[in-house]
C-alpha cells in the first residue's frame, strides 16, 4: 500500500514530530508510514485523515 502522508504534512505544515505527538505515535512511526515500510493500523489511518482533513481513501493507495 501507498500513501500521500508526506506530501499532506508538510502541506499541513506538520514536522513529523509534531504529527507523531498529535496522533500519539513515535516519529519512527511516521517515517515508516512515510516510506511504504509500514502500513498503519485502521484507527491509526482514520486519525492521520481527520488531522489531515482528508479522507483515507484520498490518502492511502492499494498497489496493483
Amino acid at each position: 500500500m501507498r500513501n500521500m502522508i508526506k506530501a499532506l504534512r508538510k502541506q499541513a505544515g506538520y514536522r513529523q514530530e509534531d504529527m507523531a505527538r498529535e496522533l500519539g505515535v513515535s516519529r519512527q512511526t511516521i517515517i515508516a508510514i512515510e516510506n511504504d515500510k509500514y502500513n498503519p493500523t485502521l484507527e491509526l489511518a482514520m486519525k492521520m485523515a481527520r488531522l489531515l482533513n482528508r479522507r483515507v481513501e484520498d490518502i492511502f493507495f492499494l498497489d496493483g
